[in-house]
């Protein structure tokens, strides 16, 4: 059993390494495909990321896996890396806990209240004074 402040030195120490590796990664790749409009390095960090998360999630039961290295790795590192595979992981457990209904209210409820939210703050942040 892991006590709290290890967990949260765990977590702590992956996303330090997660969120150095998605800007790496990312900025590594758009500046390959030109750095145009198209988010090609989010994009590349999301899928690859989702893939990784995937594989954790399928070895998670073998006896190599402990609950350290599931946060740091799993929680830490990737939860850092991309939300898209945190996110993504938690679709599949619902889906595999709840079945398909309560996942796919989950989905619709994640993207369209993210994006609903991320729009309804961007027009605040206008009208605060921001950028116009």
């Amino acid at each position: 059993m892991i006590a709290w402040w290890e967990g949260l030195l765990l977590v702590g120490a992956g996303g330090a390494l997660g969120g150095l590796a998605r800007f790496w990664l990312s900025q590594w790749i758009d500046n390959r495909t030109g750095g145009g409009r198209f988010p090609w390095g989010t994009l590349a960090v999301n899928a690859s990321g989702a893939l990784l998360i995937g594989l954790a999630l399928g070895w998670a039961s073998g006896p190599a896996w402990t609950s350290w290295l599931w946060l740091l790795l799993v929680v830490g590192v990737l939860g850092s890396f991309t939300t898209v595979s945190s996110f993504s992981l938690q679709v599949v457990g619902v889906a595999e806990q709840d079945g398909l209904r309560p996942a796919l209210v989950y989905v619709l409820l994640t993207l369209g209240g993210g994006l609903s939210l991320v729009a309804i703050g961007h027009a605040l942040g206008r009208l605060a004074g921001g950028a116009a």
